[in-house]
């Protein structure tokens, strides 16, 4: 096959969703398939809708593939694209970007009623696009069941596949002795991994820790993850840090290579993420690995693989009591030694990059089969 991958922005970029485009594009390769990368702006929601007045240009860009893969986050920039194409269209949904959007804006205190009621005719008009967009491609593929039942209530194509991600990034190899000597080692150590931005939720976080009796949990939170992207959620957190009195139990390290983070997940005890939102969680999945516990968000995909209360702990969004009694509960060393070792076996029960890719290459391939046939019998 040829195969056009359309993405917004720069496929070397830091996030789960370039990742997995970086792994398809090797896998597809691997099996002797030609891709081209198409990078098309990124940027506001405004900019990536620009390509549109160039569309015949990019239409033009997009001949001669035998199937073109569009990038969710890239939906905006093809709406008036697709129906130009002779080739058939397959998106691939890391996220819906109107939920993502209303989690941004959930971020507590963030908006005064003014800008709530922009945020909301914003969604609405992102819904609209998205759901335009998700009518007009052949097929789809999701990250998640939640996922896929979001892109439904859209109006997403027929023909899917879920292909979750695969969390053996790190390829970790660790023992369940060492899982448990781990959790009765020093201070609750805790990780917190991705963008600081609202919908991550650090901020959820850090008040859930502050509200702990010192004199009863030891704990020390490590921020790993860009500060840039939102700075000025970035300096809020850290200024509700230093009101808390705890900027002697945070540390900020910033991003970090792949080493530097599979070697500061093999020192956590729990890795806690408490999301506004997020599709499927690939960090979590990555973290149990190392038999570091998550503590997930009840808001999107993460309940499909951390089991609450056995693997992981999931807790509901914006509810800093929730984290709180997470991480109290996982001082109790005991079940911090049980739910790390369940966490490492959950994460040996699911499939690797390989055959979820595979399932990925095999529907793009059925695909081109299927619009051939239609085409032959037309």
């Amino acid at each position: 096959m040829r195969v056009a991958l359309v993405l917004a922005g720069d496929i070397e970029s830091e996030s789960g969703g370039f990742y997995y485009d970086r792994r398809l594009r090797d896998r597809l390769r691997e099996r002797g398939h030609a891709v081209e990368v198409v990078s098309l702006p990124r940027g506001s929601y405004r900019r990536r809708l620009a390509p549109n007045l160039r569309a015949r240009r990019l239409a033009d860009r997009l001949t001669g593939f035998d199937v073109v893969v569009e990038d969710g986050l890239a939906h905006p920039s093809v709406l008036c694209v697709n129906r130009r194409l002779d080739a058939p269209t397959v998106a691939l949904v890391h996220m819906i970007a109107w939920r993502a959007r209303a989690a941004a804006g959930a971020a507590r205190g963030a908006a005064s009623g003014v800008e709530r009621v922009r945020s909301a005719v914003e969604r609405r008009a992102i819904a609209a696009v998205e759901r335009r967009f998700l009518r007009g491609v052949d097929g789809a593929v999701y990250n998640a069941e939640t996922t896929r039942r979001d892109a439904t209530g859209l109006g997403g194509p027929d023909r899917i596949v879920v292909a979750p991600p695969a969390g053996d990034r790190f390829e970790p190899v660790v023992s369940e002795s060492e899982i448990r000597e781990r959790a009765r080692s020093g201070p609750l150590e805790v990780t917190f991994l991705g963008n600081v931005v609202p919908r991550k939720g650090l901020d959820a976080l850090v008040d859930g820790l502050a509200r702990l009796d010192p004199c009863e949990v030891d704990w020390r939170l490590t921020v790993v993850g860009d500060r840039t992207v939102a700075p000025a959620h970035a300096e809020a957190v850290a200024d509700a840090v230093a009101a808390a009195g705890i900027a002697d139990r945070v540390s900020f390290a910033g991003r970090l290579d792949d080493e530097a983070v599979a070697a500061r997940l093999r020192e956590s005890h729990a890795l806690a993420v408490p999301s506004r939102y997020e599709p499927f969680g690939m960090a979590y999945l990555e973290a149990m690995g190392f038999g570091c516990v998550p503590v997930a968000t009840t808001a999107g995909g993460a309940g499909e693989f951390v089991r609450d209360g056995e693997s992981g702990i999931l807790v509901p969004p914006d509810d800093p009591g929730a984290v709180s009694r997470a991480v109290r509960d996982l001082d109790d060393r005991d079940r911090l030694a049980e739910t790390g070792v369940a966490a490492r076996r959950d994460y040996e029960s699911r499939p690797g990059w390989p055959e979820t890719l595979d399932r990925v290459v095999d529907f793009l391939a059925a695909t081109v089969r299927g619009t051939e046939t239609r085409g032959d019998a037309a």
